[in-house]
């Protein structure tokens, strides 16, 4: 029991710390066209979040049953993914890469499964849904397939939308252009903090379910107290028929809000400076891309990553401009960071499932 409310505070860790790590995904280009100061553009951040993470439980769904086989998650396994995806986000925020909180989770989920397991049929590689390509389960389809796909979507539409842009007001005084702009981001800021809300936050969501899931199911949750008894969490045969509890809900979406008003200065600093200069129009395209993209993912139950997608909008912002007003030096760091996130979260988290079966702190699962 006592394993299970640890778990239950590491999530609550990892939430906080995906609040101030991205912050910077939805503030960066607010501050660096100046329309916002730090603190104002984190407040936005933080009250958008906030309402974003309480839309929706689509994600949330997919973490909790779309992964990895919920028959091999244990209250270890998810404290050692959590204990990954945070080992790498520190690491990266340490050093001011923008990396996927998204993808350092699901990629401790997975490294710690199979460490369970020893097996990598856990893994829940692809499963079609005879109805709807969207509506199927696995890594393939929610999260290597918009892994490169969503970056590139937001790539395109922010070079779209710049492309577009730039023709539209062509005969416009700068100052104008300026001070229009400077208006409509405050509205593309707040759908970016929005949908940032609708997909992040929904992430631990998943993994707190899972946690009460693998309480029920293991009998641990059998003696409960009566005011105890909003723990006990069944998964019905149909996962899409899964409901998260509104309380896991209301939690997360309250403490991403306040690890996002703790700010994320060091990321903000590489996304809305280092890797191009932004004017408030190139601020408005970036954000409305991002937002857009992100929001047709949520909607789909698609755990993409917020950072990847901003990331790749202000590269396509940029790139409209022309290609030289990138800084490439940074954009390449960037790069590896998106790549090496999820082996690597996966390798800490194996790591430290085998740590602890070495130890016999934790037994090899039946599937093993």
């Amino acid at each position: 029991m006592l394993l299970i409310f640890c778990v239950i505070l590491i999530a609550v860790v990892f939430e906080y710390i995906n609040g101030f790590h991205d912050t910077a995904n939805s503030i960066a280009t607010v501050v660096a066209t100046r329309v916002l100061s730090p603190r104002q553009a984190v407040m936005l951040a933080a009250v958008t979040n906030l309402i974003g993470a309480l839309w929706g439980t689509a994600v949330a769904k997919t973490i909790a049953a779309g992964i990895v086989e919920t028959s091999v998650v244990s209250q270890e396994v998810l404290l050692c993914a959590l204990l990954g995806g945070i080992v790498w986000n520190l690491v990266t925020w340490y050093v001011g890469l923008p990396s996927s909180s998204s993808h350092a989770l699901i990629g401790g989920l997975v490294g710690a499964s199979v460490a369970a397991a020893r097996t990598w049929d856990v893994v829940i590689w692809s499963q079609p849904d005879s109805n709807h390509w969207y509506q199927s389960k696995g890594v393939l389809w929610k999260v290597v397939v918009p892994m490169f796909s969503s970056p590139l979507c937001g790539f395109l539409l922010g070079l779209t939308i710049m492309g577009v842009l730039y023709f539209l007001l062509q005969n416009w005084r700068p100052r104008t252009v300026g001070v229009v702009f400077g208006r409509t981001q405050l509205i593309s800021a707040g759908a970016m903090g929005f949908m940032h809300g609708t997909n992040d936050a929904q992430k631990t969501m998943g993994i707190i379910a899972l946690a009460l899931v693998a309480g029920t199911s293991s009998g641990k949750f059998n003696d409960l107290p009566e005011w105890l008894s909003f723990l006990r969490t069944t998964l019905p045969e149909n996962a899409r028929e899964f409901q998260i509890a509104t309380w896991i809900k209301l939690l997360c979406a309250v403490v991403m809000a306040a690890g996002t008003a703790a700010g994320g200065w060091r990321i903000i600093q590489t996304l809305g400076h280092k890797m191009v200069r932004l004017q408030p129009v190139h601020g408005f395209a970036a954000e409305t891309s991002s937002a857009v993209v992100i929001g047709i993912a949520s909607a789909l139950g698609i755990p993409v990553s917020t950072t990847h997608n901003i990331s790749a909008s202000i590269m396509g912002v940029g790139a409209a401009k022309r290609l030289n007003a990138l800084n490439w030096t940074i954009v390449e760091k960037m790069a590896w960071a998106w790549i090496l996130t999820i082996p690597v979260s996966a390798g800490i988290s194996w790591s430290l499932v085998r740590l602890l079966q070495a130890t016999e702190l934790m037994p090899v699962s039946s599937l093993g």
